[in-house]
């Protein structure tokens, strides 16, 4: 199979690249240059959002390709710049797409046929969930039944550039008392990007079509195991004290951001954790156990020294110090 990867040099992107190496698969990735790809894939360098940009792809003799993974999450008229061009000479199109697309709040149990956001494919810089369905338009007006949409949810695992996971196990090994905001039986929603890759090339190879809500089966893994997993990996002395989401909100404390991955139970909670995913389990879909993804992670980290790379375009999560110290004393953690 010869994939062309829109990206593939970071998270999401770079999972992918290295699922299709290990297949055997030829892969080229079209990127800006400001990260390697793996070793192994050829690279074509340009810059989607400037004018100009497409110009590697245009070029006579550009290539062909059996199937396209576009993983882009700004203006969605980039996305239908590429898909056109392309769309005479890939087979298929991959849109990473997300579950952000369904109309807010989104009711437990929802699936693919759930009421959208409004989109257009010709808009420029939007909103994230706009954008996403923007995306979602364009792909599926070059590439009609061609396109698949892997609109994800929660995604965990090596490369993660968001820092949501990398902050809770950088937090945890330094051990001591962690805030912990309950309840401990909280059940997520997520998927490891590298099942996501996997997936999604499996995917591909069938010719699959339509969106798809891509993410593990509600109840995957409880927030209870997910930092439990984080403290036993990182061999720390950390003590998890399991904190009333009531007294967490009180302080002030910002679920998502400032807590990474955690959310309160009600609305926000079941739009995040509470999707349908029959579709995708029905169509191959397996997912690893969160000590696994927990796991590779850290030994990802520990590569690089501790420090996890940062997308420029998202702002750094985490709580503070000193106001994690604040909110245990006034829980009675001290």
């Amino acid at each position: 199979m010869r994939l062309l990867l829109l990206g593939g040099t970071e998270f999401v992107g770079r999972a992918i690249a290295e699922e299709a190496l290990a297949r055997d698969w030829q892969v080229t990735a079209f990127h800006r240059g400001r990260h390697d790809p793996p070793p192994g894939v050829a690279a074509l360098r340009g810059d989607r959002s400037a004018v100009g940009g497409l110009a590697a792809l245009e070029a006579p003799g550009a290539g062909e390709w059996d199937v396209v993974v576009d993983t882009w999450s700004g203006a969605p008229s980039a996305v239908r710049d590429v898909a056109r061009l392309l769309a005479g000479r890939a087979g298929q199109y991959v849109y990473i797409s997300s579950r952000s697309v369904y109309a807010y709040p989104a009711p437990a149990g929802l699936d693919e046929d759930g009421p959208l956001v409004e989109g257009s494919p010709d808009a420029g810089e939007v909103e994230y969930a706009q954008a996403k369905r923007g995306g979602e338009l364009a792909a599926q007006a070059a590439f009609g039944e061609r396109a698949l949409l892997a609109r994800a949810g929660l995604i965990l695992g090596p490369y993660e550039n968001v820092g949501r996971l990398p902050w809770w196990l950088t937090r945890i090994s330094q051990g001591g008392p962690v805030l912990a905001p309950g309840p401990r039986e909280l059940a997520l929603q997520y998927i490891d990007v590298r099942d996501l890759a996997g997936w999604v090339l499996d995917a591909a190879e069938r010719g699959l079509g339509g969106p798809y809500n891509l993410v593990s089966p509600p109840g995957q893994a409880t927030f209870g195991e997910l930092l439990e997993a984080c403290a036993a990996v990182t061999g720390s002395d950390a003590e998890l004290r399991w904190t009333d989401p009531e007294a967490v909100l009180a302080a002030g404390v910002e679920p998502w951001t400032e807590l990474p991955v955690w959310l309160p139970p009600g609305e926000l909670c079941d739009t995040m954790y509470a999707g349908d995913v029959s579709r995708a389990l029905a169509a191959g879909l397996r997912c690893r156990p969160v000590a696994e993804t927990v796991a590779a992670t850290w030994e990802w980290l520990r590569r690089l020294g501790g420090r996890a790379p940062q997308r420029p375009d998202r702002p750094p999560v985490g709580l503070d110090p000193e106001r994690e110290a604040k909110v245990l004393r006034a829980a009675g953690h001290s």
